[in-house]
């Protein structure tokens, strides 16, 4: 049973930094690509940012700079350094994992979701 839980939110000011964490059990933590998505009140969730299983990263442009993607695969966690914090980043920030092949990853398959974290942003 795959199973992401996730850790690292909480309230901050403007302009400081948070670190997100997520666990990952019940598959092969390397052989899957991974991803932090975040929705806001009222909003759709939304994609902020990949990694896949060759380390390559992936950002929305409003994030470009300011947050870092990460995984470590010996500690089956997958990581968001947030910097400069805005505002506009208060949200919950699920972690997510994808596997296209239930052979490699041990037989996780499709796409997979944490219980999400809250951060707040305030000014």
């Amino acid at each position: 049973q795959v199973d992401l839980v996730e850790s690292g939110g909480g309230s901050v000011q403007a302009g400081g930094s948070l670190l997100l964490s997520c666990v990952a059990v019940g598959y092969i933590f390397s052989s899957c690509d991974m991803a932090w998505y975040r929705q806001a009140p009222g909003k759709e969730r939304q994609l902020v940012s990949s990694i896949d299983t060759a380390g390559d990263q992936k950002y929305v442009d409003s994030v470009k700079g300011r947050f870092t993607i990460s995984r470590d695969n010996a500690k089956n966690t997958l990581y968001l350094q947030m910097n400069s914090l805005k505002i506009e980043d208060t949200a919950v920030y699920y972690c997510a994992v994808d596997c296209d092949s239930a052979y490699e990853s041990g037989g996780a398959y499709g796409k997979y979701w944490g219980q999400g974290t809250q951060v707040t942003v305030s000014s």
